[in-house]
């Protein structure tokens, strides 16, 4: 039977989330029940709010970084039982036969994969709705286990914010005595730091804005270098086997580029568009040297992510909000008043 849920959704592009009422499906026989605990606050839900990739659809339940706790399962479903802890992060769906997704690269699925929210479900075509709600039901494909070790409400931005610089650390093999850059200190430029830290290599934090070397230093940077600073940056020349740029809007990468090391990329994984103004292709040539890109993870590497910070003991630097705040949160994050993310307390649905 179909559950009637409460949640958070947005009616158009200018309207304040508010509450709103919704069903989720029936679940199907692969599917997973879970209460959702914790939601974090991504900055594409603000995105997609306010519909600026221009594909947004109303009304709209954000959220893609779900804790929850199992309260049932469908007769198919043998890795996960009433009451386990889980996490549901940005897909819910995807195609499953293709090449990307016979890798555990779902995200990169051939077909595209389906969106937690703001998409459509590829069974029955009804719109998926996020992780600002009492419930959610998901293929159990599409859930991932949260160690007993990770304190949930710092888990919650793992299943976006840490996943999405953890995929390129691992694509790009950083390890003991890498040496890996960090452009930007939000939500993704945190969590890269602890991850890039943790997993051994040489950290350093770039950034415009003078003042942040000690929150860098006490997430794992080894250095802090002022971007806007031609003598600080003259003395990196040559330094980074990655950069992990984590700027969301258009901005120059030209002078990152002689920071590369020969065979060196900076990989983007917070800016979705053009680049303005275009890179010089003359460093890269002369120093076989890339501009790439990268989007979240799939199940597995998420997986990985997961259970590697249960070992570690790493999680987000979290605020946790209640829901009736979430308007004024989507205000504080424009003007990036926070550190490093906002997390939901869904108990406060029930107020």
């Amino acid at each position: 039977m179909a559950m009637n849920v409460l949640g958070y959704a947005a009616q158009s592009a200018k309207a304040a989330l508010v509450p709103y009422r919704f069903y989720r499906r029936e679940p199907r026989a692969d599917d997973v029940v879970i209460e959702i605990l914790y939601c974090g606050v991504c900055h594409s839900d603000l995105h997609h709010v306010q519909n600026d990739w221009g594909r947004s659809t109303y009304p709209l339940v954000p959220g893609h970084e779900i804790i929850g706790r199992v309260t049932a399962v469908g007769p198919e479903v043998t890795r996960f039982k009433a009451g386990d802890r889980v996490g549901v992060g940005c897909l819910v769906d995807s195609c499953r036969p293709c090449s990307a997704c016979g890798q555990g690269l779902e995200q990169y699925c051939e077909e595209l994969p389906t969106l937690t929210y703001d998409d459509k479900d590829r069974h029955d075509g009804m719109p998926t709705f996020g992780g600002y709600s009492e419930r959610i039901v998901v293929s159990d494909r599409f859930v991932l286990r949260i160690p007993d070790a990770l304190d949930l409400e710092g888990a919650a931005p793992l299943l976006c914010a840490g996943i999405t610089t953890w995929s390129p650390l691992r694509h790009w093999k950083v390890g003991k005595g890498s040496k890996v850059a960090v452009v930007g200190l939000g939500g993704l430029g945190h969590m890269a730091l602890k991850l890039a830290s943790t997993l051994g290599a040489n950290v350093t934090l770039f950034t415009r804005s003078p003042g942040k070397e000690q929150d860098a230093r006490c997430l794992g940077a080894d250095r802090v270098v002022l971007s806007t600073d031609e003598a600080q940056m003259a003395s990196v020349k040559g330094e980074f086997d990655l950069i992990i740029d984590t700027v969301p809007y258009a901005h120059d990468l030209n002078p990152y580029m002689p920071t590369l090391a020969l065979s060196g990329t900076l990989v983007l994984v917070g800016y979705l568009g053009p680049l303005e103004p275009a890179v010089n292709s003359v460093p890269m040539i002369m120093g076989r040297k890339a501009v790439a890109g990268s989007v979240i993870g799939g199940l597995p590497e998420t997986q990985e992510l997961l259970d590697f910070c249960g070992e570690h003991g790493i999680v987000s630097d979290v605020e946790v909000i209640r829901i009736q705040d979430i308007n004024a949160a989507y205000e504080r994050m424009l003007r990036s008043d926070v550190k490093y993310r906002f997390v939901i307390d869904m108990a406060s649905l029930k107020a």
